[in-house]
């Protein structure tokens, strides 16, 4: 049996229409869809960005109270270093030993505080190597040199007053043991007051 009623064909212009308002329709969408997707893509890059900032600022203000504390701290290390160098720079030996000044014209004596700080440092760096020194004595017509009489000792050293006190009695340590190693047991003094050479009579 045939339909007495057949599909109605849709005029050409409103299936245009059709076609248009729906093209229309996806391409709106998907437009929607685009700029959604860059909003959320652009949001994600401002927020590392953000993040970023944020990260390097922190490890800024790490770095900087970091270069603070050790400056602080080297700065105390080096008071400290500076007060001990001071200190060990600044420490004056005083002497237990006698002083004999022999240009003394009476029993009054005047030994500058230079040679009472010689003699009081001398005096620690011989007991230091063993030695025993039981009087210095400032020779007549001299201001700078300083003999030194020892225990169990015949002679005396003969220092000065310009040379360093550790040094000088070093050099009459060596000159004992030469002695004693060459059988030497009788002398008048030995003389370090020169670098690099001693003598003895």
């Amino acid at each position: 049996m045939m339909d007495n009623n057949p599909p109605k064909l849709a005029r050409r212009k409103e299936n245009r229409r059709s076609v248009v308002k729906s093209g229309r329709t996806i391409a709106g969408r998907r437009e929607q869809l685009e700029k959604a997707s860059e909003r959320a893509a652009a949001h994600d890059k401002i927020r590392k960005k953000q993040t970023f900032r944020l990260v390097i600022t922190i490890l800024g203000f790490v770095l900087i109270i970091a270069a603070i504390i050790s400056f602080g701290v080297s700065l105390s290390k080096k008071e400290d270093s500076t007060d001990t160098d001071s200190s060990a720079v600044n420490v004056i030996y005083k002497p237990t030993i006698e002083i004999i000044d022999e240009d003394a014209v009476s029993d009054k004596v005047t030994i500058t505080s230079r040679i009472k700080d010689y003699v009081g440092q001398a005096e620690v760096d011989f007991r230091a190597l063993g030695l025993v020194p039981t009087k210095a004595v400032i020779p007549a017509g001299s201001i700078r040199e300083v003999d030194f009489y020892f225990e169990d000792k015949p002679g005396y050293i003969k220092t000065i007053v310009d040379r360093d006190t550790a040094v000088s009695a070093e050099d009459a340590k060596r000159m004992f043991n030469y002695l004693d190693t060459h059988g030497i047991a009788e002398f008048e003094y030995i003389d370090v007051r020169i670098e690099g050479k001693a003598y003895w009579k």
